[in-house]
């Protein structure tokens, strides 16, 4: 049985309001490309810079997003997919290392996040039976419940990408994909 004492509170709304961002009178992504254009020429990547840019700004609006969504829920995007990673897998439990393998992070943020949420309440660690000097991330039911009213919203909310038609988002996954093997993210 969970110690009730040892979950933090879900953050106040107070702190979940995000500024609204100036509307600008024109993309300055596209205003950067033509002045960058201009300072180094056609052959310094204009497009690839501009790409890259868009890319940035597209991950800080989705990460706002989700903060905001899965906060109602007394998490953080990266808390999120920890408990989504575990509640993943056959048994709902997972070495560290392999956390942060399968979140592709630093086995130091892997053992934040866990720390985390084993406070809140939604994950246990103990010791891994097949490493004595491993732990195992076991995902509790107040986590399952979390992670699944979260996913919910988020799909809900379309994942912030409800602009894109089914085919865009293919396009895009393949794009964004082609990137990351480019990076030795994985092997294809």
């Amino acid at each position: 049985m969970m110690d009730s004492s040892r979950r933090s509170a879900p953050p106040r709304a107070s702190l979940l309001r995000v500024p609204k961002p100036i509307r600008l009178p024109f993309d300055p992504i596209t205003r950067a490309a033509q002045l960058w254009t201009r300072r180094w020429g056609r052959t310094s990547q204009p497009l690839a810079m501009a790409s890259a840019t868009s890319i940035m700004r597209v991950q800080q609006l989705l990460i706002t997003d989700y903060d905001a969504i899965v906060g109602r829920h007394g998490l953080t995007f990266a808390r999120y997919e920890a408990l989504v990673l575990l509640a993943f897998s056959r048994d709902g439990r997972l070495g560290m290392s392999k956390i942060g393998q399968r979140l592709m992070v630093h086995p130091t943020s892997a053992t934040n996040i866990v720390q985390r949420l084993d406070a809140q309440g939604f994950v246990e660690r103990v010791p891994n039976p097949d490493d004595g000097r491993g732990t195992l991330a076991i995902i509790t039911p107040a986590g399952r419940d979390a992670m699944e009213a979260a996913t919910a919203d988020l799909v809900q909310r379309k994942f912030g990408l409800g602009m894109l038609s089914a085919a865009e988002h293919e396009q895009l996954f393949d794009l964004l994909r082609k990137v990351r093997l480019g990076a030795s993210d994985f092997d294809a």
